[in-house]
């Protein structure tokens, strides 16, 4: 989608990409008509329970510990904003711009689902909101991942109602009155229910699982290209990215992917050539042979992950909620286990796949192991160190991810007077899931330097056409071999060239 695309709130379930779309290319959310009268009949419906003597949750009560108060009519105003006042309760640095427009679109998501009960104004001002460009002010800490995200969400219930901070188009951080007049946008009010309704959801754990699980797709084709690179410059074989061997005799679909995307960036490499005959090495080394194996169940629990996403997605999840029937009833779906659990489970594919980039790395700076490249690819080793530092940088990073691979959804801390007594722990998963994939990225950005100065060092043979186009265009900002010089530069370049989509767009005919 480009950056002036649209996501319609129509009633379909809403899909991975339409949340990216939204949360990193600002594509303008509309709202059908029939969705806003959906909204409004759920909402007749709240009121009635509202003007009812039998209290009823989160429409006459308190709540969490607090619910067994009942509240009467002219104390609703202010217990809906004294419930988003004081859960607004985060702390530490804000979290990323899209992290906060991802929850706030899953949030209308589910808003516009008619099983909240809010007004339909609630739904209008929230879309008017994510187009105008007001991102409120979310901190790190805050949510447990149980009872929704309810800090990040308060924050951003917040602004709803003119209070707090949010910064405009323009980055810069102001008061959300001062914001919201200038985009025309009335304060809200809120009435019964609303302040539950805009809190109580998966909706920041799971925004960030849509933007991990994009982010984690693109880098597994990136190792894919890699890795070929590091086979080719080490002289490897590609006989062993075969399809027979692969999905006829071990049928695991990422795998057999992985493997034949690696045996066409290899086709017709001049290199791969050069070895065929008299190479008496009888097998590569595990991080060259078996990269298909590890990529594709990296590629694999994406799938698995997308599954989860793509089920949550199609949720409504508030408490309590208006069923089709009319019905209101109390019920534990803003739990955030299933996602939780997935978000912990990349975690651990992010690491394996940067840990084996990083083993692939140190072989081609290792002169016993790189099978006749210069020590630590460097232009005249002893005086120059060459890339010996950047295997370091991998090193800290893949150690780093090993850490956050330790599962955050095992822990539980009760809360609310021990009646939310188990919570998930989600929020924190997706953080540091985060924080794996940007150093995972890395890894593979040192892999890619490491690998094409080995590739530029086997001339006069020349690379495969697709492994040799990356290496072009990388060399469009990242020199080649030579004497040392300041190597971050050329570190952090290979990281944006990374980031760019340019491998996806030199690789395009690889298999998808």
């Amino acid at each position: 989608m480009s950056a002036h695309s649209m996501v319609t709130l129509d009633g379909h379930v809403v899909s991975v990409g339409e949340v990216v779309a939204v949360a990193r290319r600002d594509a303008q959310v509309v709202i059908s008509a029939e969705v806003l009268a959906q909204v409004a009949v759920a909402r007749a419906r709240i009121e009635e329970l509202a003007a009812a003597a039998e209290p009823k949750y989160g429409i006459s009560t308190g709540f969490g510990a607090l619910a067994n108060r009942h509240i009467s009519p002219e104390l609703r105003a202010q217990l809906q904003r004294s419930l988003i006042r004081s859960h607004a309760a985060g702390m530490g640095a804000p979290v990323e711009r899209e992290v906060v427009r991802a929850l706030m679109f899953l949030r209308l998501k589910t808003l516009a689902s008619g099983r909240t009960g809010v007004r339909p104004v609630l739904v209008e001002n929230m879309a008017a909101l994510l187009n105008a460009g007001i991102t409120p002010v979310v901190h790190e800490f805050g949510s447990l991942g149980c009872s929704g995200d309810l800090a990040p969400l308060s924050h951003c219930a917040m602004v709803l109602m003119g209070e707090g901070r949010a910064t405009g188009p323009d980055g810069v951080e102001r008061d959300s009155a001062e914001l919201l007049a200038a985009a025309g946008i009335e304060p809200v009010i809120l009435e019964a229910k609303e302040g539950l309704a805009l809190i109580n959801g998966t909706d920041g754990m799971l925004g960030q699982l849509c933007m991990a699980i994009v982010d984690l797709e693109e880098l597994c084709d990136i190792a894919d290209v890699t890795g070929a690179m590091s086979v080719e410059a080490l002289l490897g074989t590609d006989r062993v990215f075969l399809p027979e061997l692969h999905m006829d005799l071990r049928p695991h679909p990422g795998q057999a992917l992985s493997a034949a995307r690696m045996l066409a960036a290899l086709a017709d490499s001049p290199i791969v050539a050069s070895h065929r005959e008299g190479d008496d090495r009888v097998q590569d080394a595990y991080s060259l042979r078996c990269a298909p194996q590890v990529t594709g169940a990296v590629r694999d629990t994406i799938s698995h992950a997308r599954l989860v996403a793509e089920r949550e997605l199609a949720a409504a999840v508030d408490n309590p909620v208006v069923l089709p029937d009319g019905r209101v009833e109390s019920n534990g779906n803003f739990h955030g286990a299933p996602v939780a659990y997935v978000l912990d489970f990349l975690a651990i594919a992010s690491a394996d796949l940067g840990s084996i980039s990083e083993r692939r790395t140190d072989r081609l700076l290792d002169r016993a192991r790189s099978h006749g490249l210069e020590p630590f690819l460097a232009d005249d080793a002893g005086v120059d160190s060459g890339l010996m530092i950047a295997q370091y940088t991998q090193a800290a990073l893949v150690s780093e991810n090993k850490r956050l691979a330790v599962p955050a959804s095992v822990d539980s801390i009760p809360s609310s007077a021990m009646q939310e007594d188990h919570v998930s722990m989600g929020w924190s998963a997706a953080r540091k899931l985060r924080q794996s994939v940007d150093n995972t990225r890395r890894v593979l950005a040192i892999e890619l330097v490491a690998a094409a100065r080995g590739l530029d060092l086997r001339a006069p043979l020349q690379p495969a056409p697709v492994t040799g186009a990356v290496l072009a265009g990388l060399r469009q900002t990242v020199p080649g071999p030579g004497t040392d010089r300041f190597l971050s530069p050329e570190l952090l370049a290979a990281e944006d060239f990374l980031k760019s989509s340019s491998v996806a767009a030199l690789t395009a005919d690889l298999p998808s």
